[in-house]
């Protein structure tokens, strides 16, 4: 059966048409590591704009990871974001989520080392931020996210992403100026569900997207041709 999407670049690169019929100008790409990245590449390619990543980490339900129950978000300010509704419904204690926390802290500085290197962040302020990833499901760790990012002062917050459910797009949207979502099914099982190449994207793959982008225009800059 044929998928919404082919991969992720494909993704991205409808994404990224729909983008440009919205007027959207002078744009800095930001992903979330490590799916968004191939998508917000393509984001990025199309508009000839800089590329940079948000890193951010969820904590998942212990009995269930994939289920979010809060994220943290790398920064000068990092900021955790709890879904209360769910940590109530699962019963899952502070202290768990705090515990959980300092160990995502490791790996986002993991991630920023392996990724960025020594690299300071684009700045955003004043420019029409994207962020992106390849679906949505709780919305929790780009709610934690955009939270973050509004921090930096962007003249606008767009949030740019294939697939999400419905509910997640209505609770996000009072987060941005402008949400593009391609689709949003109801109901919404998985965002793998949408795509016919899912494969889990490696951090060789993210090191390899981010290389083919130059350094002379900011943190990461311009595609090389």
């Amino acid at each position: 059966m044929r998928h919404l999407f082919a991969d992720r670049n494909e993704a991205g690169q409808a994404l990224g048409l729909e983008l440009a019929k919205a007027g959207v100008l002078n744009p800095v790409v930001l992903a979330l590591p490590r799916g968004g990245v191939p998508v917000a590449a393509e984001i990025a390619r199309q508009f000839n704009a800089p590329l940079d990543l948000l890193l951010v980490r969820k904590i998942g339900v212990p009995w269930q990871p994939e289920l979010a129950v809060a994220a943290l978000v790398d920064g000068s300010d990092q900021e955790l974001v709890i879904d209360e509704e769910t940590r109530a419904a699962a019963g899952v204690s502070r202290s768990y989520i705090d515990a959980q926390a300092k160990e995502q802290i490791h790996e986002i500085e993991r991630r920023r080392r392996l990724y960025l290197g020594d690299r300071s962040p684009i700045s955003v302020e004043g420019r029409n931020a994207i962020v992106v990833d390849d679906g949505i499901a709780t919305g929790t760790s780009m709610r934690a996210a955009l939270k973050a990012l509004r921090r930096r002062k962007p003249a606008s917050l767009i949030l740019a992403v294939p697939v999400a459910p419905p509910e997640a797009i209505a609770m996000l949207s009072h987060e941005v100026d402008r949400v593009v979502c391609l689709a949003q099914p109801d109901p919404f099982y998985a965002v793998g569900a949408h795509y016919d190449d899912f494969h889990q994207v490696e951090d060789d793959e993210v090191m390899a997207i981010l290389a083919t982008f130059s350094k002379s225009a900011g943190a990461l800059g311009k595609p090389e041709r």
